[in-house]
């Protein structure tokens, strides 16, 4: 079992917080802060059916806010908190934005580009790398994804 820091911890708090505005919203729960400082300089969470906007994934809507927040779109000195893996859209993203680091919670077998799926991670053709760090608070990510989707089956 990995270890997390005190502050990786709290982040994910928010992200699932994130996720949870989702699932109220109706939309599929994941949530996304990015942080810089430590502090929260963006919150997102998805926003697809909401907005009809296909590209308003939680990690997108975070970037965007915390771009906005900080007057540049490269978040040089961020780390993006998400309580999935993210999508190759999301992981493309997050080269252009410049991102520290990453760090996720539950992984996704089925599209998951930070390894599950496909590895985009380690692109040669990406002109920027980040960690990555993925796992942290898994079951409780995965739970919200979970109880959602059992939910909207029995609809």
């Amino acid at each position: 079992m990995a270890v997390w820091s005190e502050t990786d911890l709290n982040c994910m708090r928010a992200a699932l917080a994130e996720a949870q505005r989702a699932a109220a919203a109706g939309e599929v729960p994941v949530g996304a802060v990015v942080v810089a400082g430590g502090k929260i300089i963006g919150r997102g969470y998805n926003r697809s059916e909401t907005d009809n906007d296909p590209s308003a994934h939680a990690e997108i809507v975070a970037l965007r806010a915390a771009a906005s927040a900080e007057g540049n779109y490269r978040l040089t000195n961020a780390t993006l908190y998400v309580t999935l893996e993210p999508c190759a859209m999301c992981m493309g993203a997050l080269v252009q934005a410049r991102i520290e680091r990453l760090v996720f919670g539950a992984y996704d077998p089925k599209a998951g580009a930070a390894g599950s799926a496909i590895d985009l991670s380690d692109s040669p053709s990406f002109n920027h790398r980040f960690e990555i760090n993925g796992g942290v608070l898994a079951e409780e990510c995965g739970a919200v994804l979970k109880t959602f989707f059992a939910v909207k089956r029995q609809l």
